[in-house]
């Protein structure tokens, strides 16, 4: 199948696909390699363990924020303008969190630098969407994944090793920065812009908002968009806590603890892949169906083990390994569901699955904070957000009904 108003449909090398893992990596690559200084972030700005852990959900919500309004903008104006402008936002951005002075400016410039990498998002995505449909476009997209999983696995550890090496944590900002500057010259001279000036839209703000209305309207889209949303609320409210579960509670160091995140990293990348093989014999919805009360299940246990200390570290990390990686089962099969209804407005739905992921990410991570920041507020947010999931399964889809 081609599109006969873009020249570039039908061709994507290996070499392109990395190039588009990159740019959908940046915000995975923003926030991993940031991890491990969390703790020394509070220390130094001298704020609290549960205003640094803002410092990561800033990102979220400039980034949910950010791609409501690129989707729009990169269906108006091309795919390569938003990109660009999205990195070099994400490079000032980088430069300010380098010499903020205060925990509320570093929160503020982090949002920002979430705003600048949805830009990026949304482009990677849109141009699969403009070359390639159907099959061919879910093997890119799997493609696509294990490159941005190499983030949560290489990330920290870079990270932790700039800082120990090249003056802390705001060394960090700095590589972010210079990560972003290589990035836009490499979409600057390889990136075409896959959508043609003819294919491009005219609409102003008024059709967008429209067209979320009409998402909105449609209570099965709905809440087939928030199970990949609470999903990515497990991931992120895990990334948030383990660094002060993980080196405050337990006394792992910075590569200690980059290679615990790594290892969860591999679990997650291979699961993904599993879940790929299995869409092939499976209905997405039966896989919800069983995977949903299985992590569910896991994160009790983890809760459990987290309130008694049954095991030390290790009886910790055994069943949070289990659960982080099943849990990168539920977002795929959750988002096809739910793009499946709405094939005509794609991209705005899409938009509106990124945003609300990336939103609600930010405003439930920060409850591991509130809770006291150990693995017992952990595990419960965990526990809370998977049980919404089944609860929001069960009664809001087919998955159970005759």
């Amino acid at each position: 199948m081609s599109l006969p108003n873009s020249p570039y449909h039908g061709r994507m090398s290996a070499r392109f696909v990395a190039l588009l893992g990159l740019i959908a990596g940046l915000g995975a690559v923003t926030m991993d390699m940031y991890l491990p200084s969390l703790p020394d972030v509070a220390t130094d700005l001298g704020t609290s363990a549960t205003a640094a852990q803002f410092t990561i959900s800033g990102v979220l919500i400039g980034a949910g924020l950010g791609q409501l309004l690129m989707g729009p903008l990169s269906d108006r104006y091309g795919r390569r303008r938003p990109a660009l402008v999205g990195i070099a936002i994400h490079v000032v951005a980088s430069l300010a969190c380098m010499v903020a002075p205060t925990i509320e400016i570093l929160i503020a410039m982090r949002m920002l630098q979430g705003i600048g990498n949805s830009a990026a998002t949304v482009t990677a995505m849109a141009v699969i969407r403009d070359r390639l449909t159907g099959g061919p476009a879910a093997r890119v997209l799997s493609r696509l994944m294990l490159v941005i999983g190499v983030a949560p696995l290489l990330a920290p550890t870079v990270g932790g090793f700039i800082a120990n090496q090249f003056g802390g944590w705001r060394a960090v900002f700095a590589a972010l920065a210079l990560f972003g500057v290589v990035l836009a010259l490499l979409v600057y001279r390889f990136l075409p812009d896959t959508l043609a000036p003819e294919n491009r839209t005219s609409a102003g703000v008024s059709t967008a908002l429209r067209g979320y209305a009409a998402l909105l309207r449609d209570r099965q889209f709905v809440a087939l968009a928030f199970l990949p949303a609470l999903a990515m609320s497990v991931v992120l409210s895990y990334v948030s806590g383990a660094p002060f579960v993980l080196r405050e509670q337990f006394g792992l160091s910075a590569q200690q603890f980059a290679l615990v995140f790594a290892a969860n990293g591999l679990g997650g990348v291979i699961l993904s892949q599993v879940n790929a093989s299995l869409v092939r014999r499976y209905e997405p919805l039966a896989i919800l169906r069983v995977a949903i009360p299985g992590v569910l299940a896991l994160a009790a246990v983890l809760l459990l083990i987290a309130a008694t200390s049954f095991g030390g570290l290790f009886g910790l990390l055994v069943p949070l390994w289990l659960l982080m990686s099943a849990t990168m089962i539920l977002p795929a099969n959750a988002t096809a569901l739910a793009l499946s209804r709405h094939g005509e407005r794609a991209g705005t739905a899409a938009a509106f699955l990124g945003s609300l992921q990336s939103g609600l990410a930010g405003v439930v991570s920060p409850f591991v904070g509130f809770l006291g920041g150990d693995a017992v507020a952990m595990a419960t947010v965990l526990t809370t957000v998977l049980a919404a999931a089944f609860i929001l399964l069960a009664l809001a889809t087919p998955a159970y009904r005759r």
